[in-house]
């Protein structure tokens, strides 16, 4: 069996791992509930937990209430902004807001990259954060250096999470198991479908009506809760045998994604 061993630090950090959560709609708000749990119930079991930064760039329109999780009382502020005064207040931790836009210029560096974005460009703008990273630090040294990028991504009714390394990973030696080092980007192994996919269109909808019409009421949060799953996997079992799944929430099909 091909399987990917966690990196030790995620396992055994000297800090709290660092998290830049990159789309603040209706998966990463969902994602941000699901790392806040996660956070707590590491703390419970003596690890040092998370920190998470949340990056957007918009603000809270009607159209987002029922399908994201935000209130009435949060209208016209800025989404990254009212999650994260949220969480902070609900969970009490110290979790930044991050309301603009993350960038290969912009961006900064985190052990973990969570992007919910709804465009190709952002994915992009990602992968060549990392390639911008690769020649100013190429030994990938620091606190804060990026080990993982896990990537949420859908349509109507279906969507995928994808898990990548960033560099290739030490793996130790194993008699049961093939360990894998190296997980490719989504960018690297389906950039040209994504380029060709043309899934440009973040208009803001007018209505909750319109919106539902782009992507179905559930198809966020059972991404969110799935992939975060896989992240609690790494955490917890220090391996997994499948870097993501494809999700059809029509026929509530789910195909994991072998290493």
């Amino acid at each position: 069996m091909r399987v990917h061993i966690t990196n030790n630090y995620l396992i055994n950090p000297t800090n709290p791992v660092s998290v830049n959560l990159i789309g603040a709609g209706g998966t990463g708000s969902q994602v941000l509930t699901a790392l806040a749990r996660m956070n707590h119930s590491l703390l419970q079991l003596d690890h040092p937990g998370i920190y998470v930064r949340l990056w957007d760039e918009d603000t809270v329109w009607e159209a987002n209430l029922g399908r994201q999780l935000f209130a009435e009382a949060e209208l016209g502020i800025n989404k990254a902004l009212a999650l994260i005064s949220r969480v902070n207040r609900f969970f009490g931790t110290t979790w930044q807001a991050q309301p603009e836009r993350f960038t290969a210029k912009s961006g900064k560096q985190s052990n973990l990259f969570i992007t919910c974005v709804d465009t190709v460009s952002s994915r992009f703008e990602v992968a060549e954060y990392f390639t911008d990273l690769e020649k100013t630090n190429p030994f990938n040294i620091g606190r804060d250096r990026p080990l993982y990028w896990l990537d949420f991504g859908n349509s109507k009714e279906s969507g995928q999470v994808v898990l990548a390394t960033v560099g290739e990973h030490k793996q130790p030696k194993s008699q049961k198991f093939v360990p894998v080092g190296k997980l490719p980007f989504i960018t690297e192994e389906w950039g040209e479908d994504l380029s060709r996919s043309g899934a440009e269109d973040d208009t803001p909808s007018c209505s909750l009506a319109e919106a539902l019409q782009k992507q179905d009421l559930f198809i966020n949060s059972t991404l969110a809760q799935m992939g975060s799953a896989l992240l609690w996997q790494m955490f917890r079992q220090g391996m997994t045998e499948n870097r993501g799944f494809f999700l059809n929430l029509a026929d509530f099909r789910t195909m994991p994604i072998k290493i």
